[in-house]
């Protein structure tokens, strides 16, 4: 066997694990409440040692934020340099999109038990191992105005923060009305009033 087949076997493998744990927490989740979901009750659950959870996540909050941030896929054509203010505003709507797809995927009663004040996962500060959304968004604004297409009224600071509260507003609202609310709808009319009053031309 060669070593790159054993090393594809391996990424397997832990790919598996991780999706197992993961199944595991979520089960907890949508039975009990994000109170139970402990480590110990999560490694029972998916029948793996502690070790093996470690291996793969730091904390219960790195798994979920991990599951939330990491598994949208954003075309790699997607941000691409547009030609325009619009085809920016576009792109980030579109990550977006992308983002309240995969929170339908993984259900209302899920978002509901992550979007939990105990939840270090959803404190920005201390996230800065993974490019959740809102850091591909930046870079990709920063790239447009380094490139002349387009002018950000605001600091980008503020600027990423405004549109992670928008984010968060709108899923919350999404988990409040247990899933009857116009996500989507939502989502990029608000996110589209936003960009408009702080995007312009060079």
């Amino acid at each position: 066997m060669s070593e790159k087949t054993e090393i594809s076997r391996q990424q397997q493998k832990s790919r598996e694990t991780k999706e197992k744990i993961f199944q595991a927490a979520k089960r907890i989740l949508g039975k009990k409440g994000y109170e139970e979901l402990s480590i110990k009750n999560i490694c029972e659950e998916a029948g793996v040692s502690n070790g093996s959870f470690y291996h793969h996540f730091k904390t219960k909050d790195d798994l979920l934020s991990y599951y939330i941030e990491d598994q949208p896929k954003i075309e790699p054509d997607l941000l691409e340099l547009p030609a325009d203010v619009e085809g920016v505003k576009r792109g980030i709507i579109q990550v977006y999109m992308n983002y309240v797809e995969y929170c339908r995927e993984l259900g209302v009663e899920f978002m509901s038990e992550y979007y939990d004040t105990k939840n270090q996962a959803l404190n920005a500060a201390i996230r800065t191992e993974r490019p959740y959304p809102i850091v591909t968004v930046q870079a990709y604004v920063e790239k447009a105005i380094a490139a002349g297409i387009v002018k950000l009224n605001v600091k980008i600071e503020e600027f990423t923060t405004d549109i992670r509260m928008i984010v968060i507003g709108n899923v919350f609202e999404w988990c409040v009305k247990s899933g009857k609310a116009d996500f989507e709808g939502n989502m990029r009319r608000s996110l589209g009033k936003y960009l408009d009053a702080v995007l312009c031309k060079m």
